[in-house]
């Protein structure tokens, strides 16, 4: 069993989820087929199921094509973005489960960036496919749903075991702490983690997974309740209250313009 990431794009991330015992894998968020099918043959597995986390192009572009070229394959996404993932063929929701060879996904509603957003967890592998809604460091844009609705979105996959690897759907990671430090700029952690990301990017390499610890510990969309986050907050915005959906939006807001 096997996650192999799948560059796209200009700053996007594919997964090939495998199953190495049944020579199967799947691929989470497909924009380019073509580089999908050539990992999935390097790697000398069938593909068999794309797992779409969210109908925005950089994400689901790839899967009329990918659908075209890999007949019968099963095109996994959720009902609730209204008929907008392309070449949908299983239209799931939250809670569900998916099976791949050996391997078992279930399925997690995270709405917010968009309405019918979707993580998918694997147990097995103790790793967790998070679209736009977690990043490294960050979250996604509220497009669709409203604060509250990505402040429990993100509880749902901080839930998960600490140990759970975090699979995002964008290379984000530098700027994402170097945002977070204007805000806890006295967190070992985070500084640990923006210096160690610094170096990752300078020599050309991936900065997934994550884990949900290290997400717990750094990101400032998880990190609500930090004295010094808040502190910084309220010298910006001296009203600001202290309900944790006010802090997650005044956090949201400041990173939308950084």
């Amino acid at each position: 069993m096997a996650i192999v990431v799948v560059p796209q794009l200009s700053d996007n991330y594919a997964y090939l989820v495998i199953d190495d015992a049944a020579n199967v894998a799947a691929v989470v968020d497909c924009a380019e087929a073509g580089k999908v099918v050539a990992a999935a043959k390097s790697h000398r597995v069938k593909l068999i199921a794309v797992l779409t986390t969210h109908w925005h192009g950089d994400h689901s572009g790839g899967n009329e094509e990918l659908a075209a070229l890999v007949p019968g394959i099963k095109v996994y996404g959720a009902g609730a973005e209204g008929g907008r993932i392309p070449a949908l063929t299983n239209p799931i929701a939250d809670g569900d489960r998916i099976s791949m060879g050996a391997l078992e996904a279930r399925v997690i509603g995270i709405p917010a960036h968009t309405n019918g957003h979707v993580a998918y967890y694997f147990p097995q592998l103790h790793a967790v496919f998070t679209g736009d809604t977690m990043f490294v460091g960050g979250c996604g844009r509220v497009f669709e749903g409203k604060a509250a609705t990505m402040v429990a979105s993100l509880a749902k996959l901080a839930a998960l075991p600490e140990d759970t690897l975090v699979y995002c759907g964008h290379e984000y990671t530098e700027k994402n702490l170097r945002f977070a430090l204007t805000l806890e700029p006295g967190n070992p952690a985070l500084k640990r983690k923006h210096e160690w990301s610094v170096k990752e990017r300078q020599n050309r390499k991936f900065t997934v997974p994550s884990t949900i610890a290290d997400e717990k510990a750094t990101n400032p969309f998880l990190r609500t309740d930090s004295p010094e986050l808040r502190a910084n907050l309220k010298r910006i915005e001296p009203a600001l209250g202290e309900d944790p959906v006010e802090i997650f939006a005044k956090t949201r807001e400041l990173k939308d313009r950084f």
